[in-house]
């Protein structure tokens, strides 16, 4: 049928002259544009909402007691740090309310270049889940560390003409921008041009520069730790993502953002969550769960992650459950607990209770098919390392940990490990060009007794992270990186005593969600029982330490980064 007969059968059954494909009879309505409830019939056709009223449908299903509310929408994440294939990531997240993601591809990308962003983009065109993609704007992110790729102002200009591709992603080079570097302004201009969206990235930026950056056109930001931080941002028309993933748990901080009059202009975003998460705690869901509990207006917490998502992405047709807009809507037990009871996407239970079970669409090859070519599969690209290559005969900056954030402290300096005083040795090692670069420092708040910790999962470059108590043990986990195609990987006595391989960029895996969390929970569990800290993930808050565009100091390949003064130290 024609998309013109559609909306005329659609029109049609809003008028009642036909029955609806689908009605669920006496459902409670959240409505997001006033924040009151509507009590009637939700009628559904051609995979949109028609009417709210007295309905009859072909198919009817009595949602008495039940409560409906828009799908959820994760304002901004990367796929990659899943670590499983975007088909699994939409098992895993559909069953918590969530039908449209704004993914950053710029793990891969950083990793693999376009194919890189062509994998994402291939593998998540017939999800029933929808991905949006920002097209990654700083590959690599600094010129203090080695990637794989480079994606220029071409590249993003043919990404952005995609309609899936709604602007350009994390704006990272913020210094690049108060410097009017010719390449940074072009890729916003290409933005522009477009007529699309430019993301933000620039924890702590104020006054001037804060002037300056949105000058620039870049209108949001998820790297907030503060409320005054936040509501300086909001007041120069910035929107705030609240960002509470795995390693990243900002809600508690800005709970002030979340009423009024700031609420208008946030929204809901993970950034990274690790598989287990999702499936203990939720995604979006634990989101507007968790704030509830602190005390936000459950009508509030709704609202930023539906509505003021698709707002800010300028998403017309979802966000909302409102005659004229997609039938993507939550069945709620309980709106206060967020209880689901079934997920609908565009008109089709996608995942619900049958017979008192859950269960969730069934899946078959087209969705599961990964279609990796084989350079994407092959990207651990390291010489013979050995204890020697991590001795250091100068002292050498020591990292600070935070709790719960990504944020780093300066530490002053040490010249050895001091197990006793939490001082353990931190090495980068380059993984893309056989350059044979290793960045070198120390690291405080870990925990480790003994052993070493790695992963090729490093932010943004994606070189190989070690952390480790002697040189022997920290050479042993780099060139376990080798052999099993990237990962995680905890080493003691030179042997593996737990891994998890991640062939796909060294980022992602062809697991089920449950498998790779079960070798990811021994892993993680065995770096906790060689003393990490409980109250970090050993592998996710690691791979931050890399990332030269959060303060204040970093290690990337080619040495210690003072992100402050944007320079190597």
């Amino acid at each position: 049928m024609r998309s013109e007969e559609h909306r005329k059968r659609r029109i049609a059954s809003a008028l009642g002259e036909y029955k609806a494909e689908l009605v669920l009879k006496n459902a409670t309505i959240f409505n997001v544009f006033t924040g009151e409830m509507e009590n009637g019939d939700l009628a559904v056709n051609n995979g949109y909402i028609v009417g709210i009223g007295d309905y009859a449908g072909e198919t009817e299903i009595d949602a008495s007691g039940k409560t409906i509310v828009p799908g959820l929408i994760d304002g901004h994440m990367h796929l990659e740090s899943s670590i499983v294939t975007p088909a699994q990531y939409s098992k895993a997240v559909l069953p918590h309310g969530t039908t449209s993601i704004v993914a950053d591809p710029h793990e891969i990308a950083n990793v693999c270049g376009t194919d890189g962003i062509d994998y994402i983009l291939k593998t998540t065109d017939n999800l029933p889940l929808d991905v949006y993609i920002m097209v990654p704007s700083c590959v690599p992110a600094t010129p203090f560390d080695e990637n794989g790729y480079k994606i220029g102002v071409d590249e993003i200009k043919r990404y952005l003409t995609n309609d899936r591709v709604l602007g350009i992603a994390e704006m990272m080079n913020y210094p690049g921008v108060f410097a009017r570097d010719a390449e940074v302004v072009a890729k916003i201009k290409a933005a522009m041009e477009e007529r699309k969206i430019i993301d933000g990235h620039a924890p702590g930026l104020t006054g001037k520069e804060l002037n300056a950056y949105t000058t620039a056109g870049v209108f949001s930001d998820h790297e907030c730790t503060s409320p005054e931080e936040a509501i300086e941002k909001l007041k120069r028309g910035q929107w705030i993502m609240v960002r509470e993933g795995t390693a990243c748990k900002n809600l508690e901080a800005l709970l002030p953002l979340c009423k009024e009059p700031y609420f208008h202009r946030c929204l809901f975003a993970t950034d990274d969550k690790h598989p287990g998460d999702l499936v203990r705690e939720g995604h979006i869901d634990h989101i507007i769960r968790k704030a509830i509990k602190l005390g936000v207006e459950p009508s509030i917490a709704y609202r930023m992650a539906t509505i003021n998502a698709a707002s800010y992405f300028r998403l017309a047709s979802v966000g909302a459950v409102c005659p004229g807009y997609r039938a993507d809507f939550v069945v709620l037990n309980d709106f206060n607990t967020v209880d689901i009871d079934s997920v609908y996407k565009d008109g089709f239970m996608v995942a619900g209770v049958r017979e008192g079970v859950k269960w969730s669409i069934e899946w078959d090859n087209k969705y599961l098919r990964a279609g990796v070519k084989a350079s994407i599969r092959d990207t651990i690209n390291i010489s013979s390392v050995t204890a020697k290559d991590f001795y250091m005969s100068e002292p050498a900056k020591v990292i600070g940990l935070v709790k719960n954030e990504i944020l780093t402290t300066d530490e002053g300096e040490a010249s050895a490990v001091d197990i006793e005083k939490d001082i353990l040795k931190l090495a980068v090692v380059e993984r893309h060009h056989h350059t044979g670069h290793i960045g070198l420092a120390y690291i405080k708040g870990y925990g480790l007794k003994e052993g070493a910790v790695a992963t090729s999962i490093a932010h943004d470059s994606h070189n190989i992270i070690c952390v480790g108590t002697n040189d022997k043990d920290m050479a042993a986990a780099v060139m376990a990186m080798k052999k099993i195609k990237g990962g995680m990987v905890f080493v003691k006595g030179g042997k593996i005593i737990e891994s998890l391989s991640l062939p796909i960029g060294g980022l992602m895996c062809d697991l089920p969600v449950e498998e790779a969390q079960e070798k990811m929970d021994a892993v993680k569990a065995a770096a906790h029982e060689a003393g990490v800290n409980h109250d970090i993930d050993p592998f996710m808050t690691l791979s931050f330490t890399s990332l030269a565009v959060v303060p204040t100091l970093r290690l990337t390949t080619l040495g210690v980064v003072d992100v402050n003064e944007f320079k190597l130290i």
